[in-house]
């Protein structure tokens, strides 16, 4: 039987950090606490987490100082916790690699529902990749490869350029809809299984951390364009396959 996720969250309110640890643990997940970035750099080496719950509000070093550790440390997945009307911190937030977020005052059980979703896609993108057909299969398009039992993207000149769990989502998200508008209602129910509200940005803003990724080199600005009224496409042809070299080894054979 495989153990429980373990949840870190971090809140520096004892009140909230103490009563979502005790709530979750009730609904059968393993937690551990920390009141601020100190006691969570403490705790990290500790054990294996499955999901951060973030506090972007902290004092001294802030929730964003500790998003961008964390992103340099592993791709664990990061729900944000963001103070009502805070719009600007949760899009930079989003920016640094971060899967989901909930404004406060909030919902115990919906962040539940939050983290369950995101651990659900963490496990069926690894499993994905392990129960792939083809272990060494490839995706090729415009000049990059994604290995997706590796979950790696490599760029034109042969470097990887990493990826968060949530980059690597969208990119095989719109790899398997090449040439096709996607519009963010529909990326937003394909990644996240929810209706986007009045302001929410989450998708404009992992498109355009995405699109940086893929334009660094300056070589590829239009691979994904954005449909005035529409949405976003990836433009480029997408072939699927082992490596060059396995499939002329095979015509040899």
């Amino acid at each position: 039987m495989e153990p429980a996720p373990h949840i870190l969250v971090l809140d520096d309110d004892r009140e909230i950090r103490e009563l979502l640890g005790k709530f979750l643990e009730k609904q059968g997940l393993r937690v551990t606490l920390a009141r601020d970035a100190r006691e969570l750099r403490k705790v990290w080496p500790l054990a294996r987490y499955s999901l951060v719950v973030l506090d972007l509000m902290l004092p001294g070093e802030s929730g964003l100082d500790v998003a961008r550790w964390l992103r340099g440390q592993s791709n664990i997945p990061i729900v944000m916790l963001t103070a009502m009307g805070e719009e600007t911190d949760r899009i930079v937030g989003l920016e640094l690699g971060a899967d989901d977020y909930m404004a406060k005052p909030f919902n115990p059980r919906e962040l539940l529902a939050r983290i369950r979703a995101v651990l659900r896609r963490a496990e069926g993108a690894q499993a994905q990749a392990q129960n792939s057909e083809d272990a060494s299969a490839q995706i090729r398009f415009a000049g990059w490869l994604l290995e997706p039992a590796r979950r790696r993207l490599i760029n034109p000149q042969g470097a990887e350029v990493p990826l968060t769990g949530g980059e690597y989502e969208l990119l095989t998200t719109l790899l398997e809809r090449p040439n096709r508008v996607l519009t963010r209602d529909m990326l937003m129910d394909l990644l996240h299984n929810r209706q986007p509200g009045p302001f929410d940005r989450a998708i404009d803003v992992a498109v355009s951390r995405l699109r940086r990724k893929l334009e660094d080199d300056g070589r590829n600005p239009s691979v994904i364009k954005t449909v005035r009224g529409g949405g976003y496409v990836l433009s480029a042809t997408v072939e699927r396959g082992p490596p060059a070299e396995q499939t002329a080894e095979r015509a040899a054979e």
